[in-house]
């Protein structure tokens, strides 16, 4: 209830958000980090879930962090909205991440990308129209591309994997 009210403030806001860098997200440890402190970087936000037949892109996902990383923020957002394919609490999600995959990219608290409980960041992401894919996010791990000045640039379906040359080229 609290969140859909946040997002309806924002959207109703008369300054609406201009750019990510107006959001906020708490990690998986419970940290409050703003978008804008990023700002020069590109950001690659991903829904992620541990029970997925996607999940393996954990792996890439740490790759690009560790190449890219001067130059690139991998943030995973874990959520449950497809098929209760994630752990119920952040610690389990947490432990699964680092002990299987060896994440040490940032990881948001568990949160939903969809539904009348989604984060008001992914509402704006999944709103935004300048983008060859838009709309509702269909499945985990879809990504968003980040540009250094906070503009969502390109968008890529959960198929589309984080090594994949459609997102290098744009690192």
């Amino acid at each position: 209830m609290i969140n859909t009210i946040l997002i309806l403030l924002s959207f109703l806001a008369p300054n609406p958000p201009k750019n990510v860098y107006d959001f906020s997200f708490k990690t998986i440890d419970g940290k409050e980090v703003k978008l804008s402190q990023f700002k020069g970087k590109k950001i690659l936000i991903v829904n992620t879930a541990s029970m997925c037949g996607y999940t393996p892109q954990y792996e890439d996902l740490e790759k690009l962090h560790k190449q890219y990383g001067k130059k690139l923020v991998v943030i995973g957002f874990p959520e449950g909205n497809f098929g209760g394919q994630e752990f119920s609490t952040d610690a389990e999600i947490k432990k699964f991440c680092t002990g299987k995959y060896n994440v040490t990219f940032m990881l948001a608290q568990k949160s939903s990308v969809m539904g009348s409980d989604i984060s008001p960041l992914f509402k704006y992401l999944t709103t935004q129209t300048n983008t060859e894919e838009q709309g509702d996010i269909k499945w985990n791990f879809e990504k968003f591309l980040i540009n250094e000045k906070g503009e969502l640039v390109h968008r890529f379906r959960s198929k589309t994997k984080p090594m994949d040359e459609a997102i290098l080229k744009n690192l």
